[in-house]
């Protein structure tokens, strides 16, 4: 009889940003996992794509031996800084 290493599940949470494309649609990056984007036609499609990309990505790490990068806390802000244009 041979033995198996049982598979366990566990949900991950990354964070996700989204941004307009210039193009039109939305671009969806997690910087997290370095090379995961995808885009989308609306905030809804982009939001499916990058589930889907984030879930092909970790199944490529695990096929490759490589460790699940579990992300710690991150933060976003935005910041004004003036700028001197011409006239």
């Amino acid at each position: 009889m041979s033995l198996m290493k049982a598979k366990t599940r566990k949900a991950l949470s990354y964070s996700v940003f989204y941004e307009q494309a210039a193009e039109g649609g939305y671009v969806a990056f997690v910087p997290a996992l370095p090379g995961c984007h995808t885009q989308g036609e609306t905030l809804e499609e982009a939001e499916q794509n990058v589930r889907e990309a984030i879930a092909l990505y970790l199944e490529s790490l695990v096929a490759h031996g490589e460790a699940i990068p579990e992300e710690g806390r991150s933060f976003q802000g935005r910041v004004i800084v003036p700028v001197s244009v011409p006239a």
